[in-house]
């Protein structure tokens, strides 16, 4: 039987500098569904030599963001960007070996997305779960009257 490889990653439609340095890999997006992965490594460790809840928390907000965006996938760079507004986690179990993250989009208005996401550690087993709520926005206000717009992924090279 041949075994097959995996696809290779995704790009992420934005350059988030933080999931880059977390390891963070896109694999799916679209259809109001995202999937991440991650393979942990000793920065990502808590005392305990497991994910530490802070690694699980912004995985699952990173699906459920990009979950949200993933229904504009006809516009330009996903449309607009999203910003979380609240998040409710609960974690079941350790975050061991390569971890998943599915984010689903639940519902959405003009101008927010409901979402849910979990992570899945080592043998698929659920270790945590989050409801979130995001709001769409095109830009963000920055100091003075400036406004900060998303940053586009950076060029191969």
């Amino acid at each position: 039987m041949k075994h097959e490889q995996p696809a290779p990653p995704l790009k992420f439609p934005a350059h988030i500098p933080f999931v880059e340095q977390l390891g963070f890999e896109l694999h799916r997006m679209g259809q109001g569904e995202a999937e991440l992965r991650v393979d942990l490594n000793e920065g990502h460790l808590n005392s305990w030599r497991v994910a530490h809840g802070g690694l699980l928390m912004t995985l699952l907000d990173v699906a459920m963001a990009h979950a949200a965006r993933s229904i504009h996938a006809d516009q330009p760079d996903f449309g607009p960007g999203v910003v979380t507004i609240e998040m409710k986690t609960s974690f079941m179990r350790p975050g061991e070996g390569q971890l998943r993250a599915v984010g689903r989009l639940l519902h959405r208005s003009t101008t927010m997305a409901f979402c849910e996401g979990s992570v899945y550690g080592a043998e698929d087993k659920l270790c945590a779960h989050a409801t979130g709520t995001f709001k769409y926005l095109r830009a963000l206000p920055g100091k003075g009257r400036a406004l900060k717009t998303l940053n586009p992924p950076a060029e191969p090279g």
